[in-house]
């Protein structure tokens, strides 16, 4: 769409215009995402309405620029090429200029539909920018205070969320650092609980053993003594032994002392069983113990067969100790 210096055309297209735009902005201006909208954007206030680089255009510029920016619908966006700016820096040089006026007063509808459109979005950076652009074409235009209000509302709702947000997660995290000390808690309490069961089974278990040891023990008294009764009683009860013969030695030559052990002064003693016969001779002769071992066991066997004793009943066992001692 050129731009005219008769700007009476435009005027006739304007409602064809506004239907194209409100489409255009129906599909361009979706609501942000959350994460977007969570903070509130800084306020641009301060901001220009129309950027240096655009207020340092000329005029023929500025027309050109503001033609192409209608053709191609960007009447409002984005910022610092847009027709809006263009017009206003168009109409700061050529202030009595009706066309561009009217070009203003045309585009400021579609202007206010997107600050509309960026408050239900909350987009408040870009609100406050085209609210900018509104009160630059029209510091008494009626919908001003509203957006104004509607700016400070949103933000302030927004920056409520957005603390709610904070302090929904803030406890969020409470929560789950309190459930995870108690789960810690937890733990820590059945594991004391596992090992007091495990150390009184312990107990139980030696307690159980002991009492085992303990019952063994009597049972073993209590057969002990029943045994030695039960002998007592058969002691008791048995007839009396004759008692042993008694030997009377007739004839019991001494051993003779081996060389060796003789010359190397070595003495010792031998434990020997002796088993005599009715006749007073021994039959049976063996060593039970010697000191040292085998130095004076043949030679102490040698003399104990030789002993003569007086006759008996019946043979009689017993046992001897020789003594080897170097000149005794």
């Amino acid at each position: 769409m050129p731009y005219i210096a008769n700007h009476g055309n435009a005027r006739l297209f304007a409602p064809v215009l506004l239907a194209i735009a409100l489409a255009a902005c129906s599909g361009k201006d979706e609501p942000a995402p959350a994460d977007a909208a969570a903070t509130p954007a800084s306020p641009a206030a301060a901001e220009p309405a129309v950027s240096a680089k655009v207020q340092s255009m000329g005029s023929e510029q500025l027309r050109e620029s503001a033609s192409t920016a209608l053709r191609e619908n960007r009447m409002y966006a984005p910022a610092g090429d847009n027709a809006m700016e263009y017009y206003l820096a168009l109409r700061d040089k050529l202030p009595d200029d009706a066309s561009v006026k009217s070009a203003l007063t045309d585009l400021q509808p579609y202007t206010l539909i997107a600050a509309e459109q960026s408050l239900a979005r909350e987009d408040f950076g870009e609100a406050q920018r085209l609210i900018a652009l509104i009160e630059k074409v029209d510091p008494s235009a009626p919908a001003l205070p509203r957006l104004k209000q509607g700016v400070e509302g949103g933000m302030q709702v927004a920056s409520k969320r957005t603390q709610d947000e904070a302090d929904r997660a803030r406890k969020d995290a409470e929560n789950r650092a309190r459930q995870q000390v108690e789960q810690q808690r937890l733990a820590q309490q059945q594991a004391a609980e596992a090992s007091a069961a495990q150390q009184l089974a312990q107990r139980q278990e030696a307690a159980r053993k002991e009492g085992e040891r303990v019952e063994a023990e009597r049972q073993a008294a209590a057969r002990r003594e029943a045994d030695a009764r039960a002998a007592a009683q058969q002691v008791a009860t048995a007839p009396a032994q004759p008692a042993a013969p008694v030997l009377r030695a007739m004839s019991t030559p001494a051993p003779r002392y081996p060389a060796d052990a003789l010359r190397a002064g070595t003495s010792g003693e031998v434990l020997v069983e002796i088993t005599v016969g009715t006749d007073g001779s021994v039959s049976e002769a063996r060593v039970l113990r010697a000191s040292p071992p085998r130095v004076f066991d043949r030679e102490a066997l040698n003399a104990v067969r030789r002993w003569k004793f007086e006759p008996v009943a019946s043979p009689v066992t017993t046992r001897r100790t020789l003594a080897f001692k170097p000149g005794g």
